[in-house]
């Protein structure tokens, strides 16, 4: 665990009167250990992650004990349950060693293997916090029949505040992630051509975005009338001259998310968009410009929509214009409508002003901001204007 990390979480603990802290939610259970479990994303097993002041400790199921073992993942303790089999070496080396010594100290449950977890790093007593956003209402109610010794209370919560202000290291990979995506995004510009399908174009990216290190998700290419779809699934829809294009595209590196949203159209651009694109861009730079610690979510929000309607939008609404991003796209704050939560320094804000307008088309615009001290500081390289294809 890094230090920033041990530290919010520290201050987690002290500030809500908590002896540990119990992660289930795959983001969660990575900002405590630095596991990412395969079995866990693909059958949503139970496994948890606890954080005390006694030290860290993994409660997993037996299958998962080798990639933890065998990766070295920094934890102090581990403990397994469940029932997988595996098979060992007549002469085991050193790692198939502790797998085999792990998963035959399994416990028979995961509730079991929490409180023996607790345990380990200290926490006998008091109150713990367990995150209950993977966690069935059964499950719960049988973790907290398990540890009837101590008072159990939601922490999802905490997670997020906790998660919410980013360190080094999470800013190192969030900016790597960042022109991974953005490398990607300019290749799938340099390939577009008439004749070119929505389809043909997000293998493209994803292609790009793999072989550079990143991991894709959530990608975008819309062309002509379907841009007006805010969520479109990519189709056989062939790009044609003077079509609008959105481009909305997302990425993974190193567990840590990066989205960038820019748009082009096919020949000479007609005054409409041209006035759209130009609003859009005004109405993100003018919230850019607005960001710094102590300033409201809700400022920002109103900042972007007032901007992008006199900029020659009149009608622009938004519910938000953007969002922390991190181990998860959709991080707190949320900069939406009236929100009162002052941003601090260490945020890092995916900051949106997209315009969607059915039977014509739609653009998007996505920046990635840090707050620092003093104001704000854009992570983006990319050019922001329309970009006009041959």
């Amino acid at each position: 665990m890094y230090p920033h990390q041990a530290e919010r979480l520290t201050q987690t603990l002290e500030r809500h009167g908590l002896e540990a802290l119990i992660a289930t939610t795959a983001a969660n259970v990575v900002y405590v250990t630095g596991f990412s479990s395969l079995v866990k994303e693909v059958y949503r097993t139970a496994s948890f992650a606890v954080f005390a002041r006694g030290g860290t400790a993994l409660c997993v199921p037996a299958i998962d004990l080798a990639p933890i073992v065998v990766d070295a993942v920094a934890v102090d303790q581990v403990v397994a349950f469940g029932g997988f089999v595996s098979s060992y070496a007549e002469a085991p080396d050193t790692a198939a060693q502790r797998i085999r010594a792990l998963a035959e100290a399994r416990a028979a449950t995961p509730a079991d293997a929490l409180a023996a977890a607790l345990e380990a790093v200290g926490v006998s007593v008091g109150t713990v916090a367990l995150d209950e956003g993977h966690i069935t209402p059964q499950a719960w109610q049988r973790v907290v029949a398990r540890l009837s010794g101590y008072t159990v209370v939601p922490a999802f919560d905490h997670f997020l505040a906790a998660r919410r202000i980013k360190g080094p290291w999470e800013l190192e990979c969030l900016q790597r992630a960042l022109a991974i995506v953005e490398e990607a995004a300019n290749a799938v510009v340099q390939m577009l051509r008439p004749g070119v399908t929505e389809q043909e174009a997000v293998r493209f990216f994803q292609q790009a975005t793999l072989q550079r290190g990143g991991m894709p998700y959530g990608a975008i290419v819309a062309f002509g009338e379907r841009a007006a779809i805010p969520a479109p699934s990519p189709s056989d829809r062939a790009l044609r001259s003077r079509d609008l294009v959105r481009l909305d595209f997302g990425c993974v590196h190193r567990g840590y998310c990066a989205e960038v949203a820019r748009n082009a159209v096919i020949g000479e651009p007609g005054p409409r968009a041209s006035r759209a694109a130009d609003a859009i861009l005004t109405g993100l730079e003018a919230a850019i410009g607005r960001i710094a610690p102590g300033v409201t979510a809700g400022d920002i929000h109103a900042t972007a929509v007032g901007a992008t309607r006199e900029a020659g939008l009149p009608g622009f609404t938004r519910y938000h214009v953007g969002h922390g991003i991190g181990l998860e796209p959709y991080e707190r704050p949320k900069l939406n409508a009236g929100n009162s939560t002052p941003l601090e320094a260490g945020d890092v804000l995916r900051v949106e002003t997209p315009h969607y307008e059915h039977g014509w088309g739609g653009l998007s615009i996505k920046d990635t901001v840090l707050v620092t001290t003093t104001g704000a500081r854009a992570l983006n390289r990319s050019a922001h204007g329309l970009v006009v294809l041959d």
